[in-house]
This record gives C-alpha cells, sequence and structure tokens, in this order.
C-alpha cells in the first residue's frame, strides 16, 4: 500500500498547531516548533493561504487558521429564528425550574448576541433581553463562546478586556486559565463581573457534529444563583447543563445515525 503524503501530514500539522495557539504564529515559530526548515514550512503556508484555510493581517506578518476553515462540513450557519425555534420549550422550562431568566445566545457578526430570552416566571421588573450585546470575557454566556467557539477567541486577541466591575477579569492569562476550566466541566459561570448584583451559569449547545454554535444559561440575582461562598450551585448547574444537552439534541447531538 502506498505510504502517508509527507507534505499533507506537515500541513495537518500546521493547521493543528495554529489553531491551538491563542496568538497567531510567526514564520520561524511554526518552522521551528515543528522541526522543519523555513522555506518548507514558508511554501506549505503560502499554499494553505491560497486555498483559505490560513490568514495573515499583513504580508508577511504571522499566521492563524482562517475562520472560514472551522465551518468545513457545516452546511450553513444556524439561523437565530431556527435555533429560537428548537430551544423555545426547553428554555421556557429552564426559567421555570430555576425560577431564574434564561437565555441563548450566538456569536454573530463578530460579537455575542442573545438570540431567546425568557423571563423570570416569577415576574418583576424586568427588560427583554432578545437582540442585547453581551460581554465575552464577563459573561457566563460569553466564557462558554470564548472557551469552545474559536472564532469568538479570535474576536478578542487585540481588543482590551474593560473592568465592568470590580470582579471582571481583564488580565489574558487568568481569562485563558479559566477558559481552559470551562472546557474542562462543560459550564462556565460568571459572579458579580458584568453586573455586581448578578451571577450568571451557562452552557454550551453543540450542533449534529459536535461543534458548540450557541450557549444557553440562566442569570439572576447572586444570592439565589450562588451558595453562600460566591460558587454557583449545583443544582442550577444541572439545569443549565441539561439544557444545553436537550436543546443539542434538538440539533441532532448525540442522535444515532439511521
Amino acid at each position: 500500500m502506498p505510504g502517508n503524503v509527507q507534505s499533507v501530514e506537515r500541513a495537518a500539522a500546521i493547521l493543528r498547531l495554529l489553531a491551538d495557539e491563542d496568538e497567531p504564529q510567526a514564520l520561524a515559530q511554526v518552522a521551528s516548533a515543528l522541526g522543519l526548515a523555513k522555506p518548507t514550512a514558508h511554501g506549505i503556508l503560502r499554499t494553505l493561504e491560497d486555498v483559505g484555510f490560513v490568514e495573515q493581517d499583513v504580508p508577511n506578518g504571522p499566521y492563524r487558521v482562517a475562520a472560514d476553515l472551522f465551518h468545513l462540513g457545516r452546511g450553513e450557519k444556524l439561523d437565530p429564528n431556527e435555533l429560537r425555534s428548537l430551544a423555545m420549550n426547553w428554555t421556557d422550562t429552564l426559567a421555570a425550574r430555576t425560577g431564574e431568566s434564561a437565555r441563548v445566545a450566538t456569536f454573530h457578526r463578530g460579537r455575542a448576541e442573545v438570540a431567546h430570552h425568557v423571563f423570570r416566571a416569577d415576574g418583576g421588573t424586568q427588560v427583554l433581553m432578545t437582540g442585547s450585546i453581551v460581554p465575552l470575557h464577563a459573561s457566563a454566556l460569553g466564557k462558554v463562546l470564548l472557551a469552545f467557539y474559536p472564532g469568538a477567541a479570535r474576536s478578542i486577541l487585540r481588543t482590551d478586556l474593560p473592568a465592568l466591575t470590580g470582579r471582571t477579569i481583564t488580565d489574558r492569562v487568568t481569562l485563558q486559565k479559566e477558559l481552559a476550566g470551562i472546557r474542562d466541566v462543560g459550564w462556565a459561570g460568571s459572579v458579580g463581573e458584568v453586573d455586581p448584583t448578578v451571577a450568571g451559569i451557562a452552557a454550551p449547545i453543540r450542533d449534529r457534529g459536535g461543534y458548540v454554535v450557541a450557549v444557553v444559561g440562566i442569570e439572576g440575582a447572586t444570592e439565589r444563583v450562588c451558595d453562600d461562598r460566591l460558587r454557583p450551585r449545583t443544582a442550577l448547574v444541572n439545569h443549565v447543563v441539561r439544557a444545553g444537552r436537550a436543546i443539542s439534541r434538538e440539533l441532532g447531538h448525540g442522535r444515532a445515525a439511521r
């Protein structure tokens, strides 16, 4: 049988390297990391750039994986109206079971937008959040997108992380550590980072292929969402994670192939 094609293996290694790094990588970094001669690495990178798999902001600048590569095989992007329709029953249930407002958000046009919002069951003074923007680095919804959605992570590479409250994470190293933890446990929390009195919990929504395409979560007063140590209550976390899995099943994730 014919052996592996070395150039394809090297191209795959370069793409994997660029996808794993938080910052764009210079030619010399790529060559050194993979043990390639610079002319060899440059030729492969130029080819990957020509076919739209990697990109540079400026000529001779560092390389990063192109956003379109992450959408290969995923067909059309999820329509917000379709997402709202599929998620509606589960977010209604989530709000009822937790007693908090429930939201579904997507990464759309370079920002995290609320696609669906369900008010708290007990009413009170509330503002409809559908269509509003949530901060990626400070909200539970946004952190899930940063942790699992490459386009969202790239969108904040060259932007400041503003302090919305005294608890907002503004240090990138600290944020990256938190995002790694979110990927490990499968959910995110935010306590007083957007509003000093508000906490949130969020979990990913995956499509048929397992890609994170949206996020579902709850938000409410810190004393209701968290325990006396300011940790999100386990029961509420479980409700949110189950809602994320349920909506993911609506999108085909985890269903047996026919």
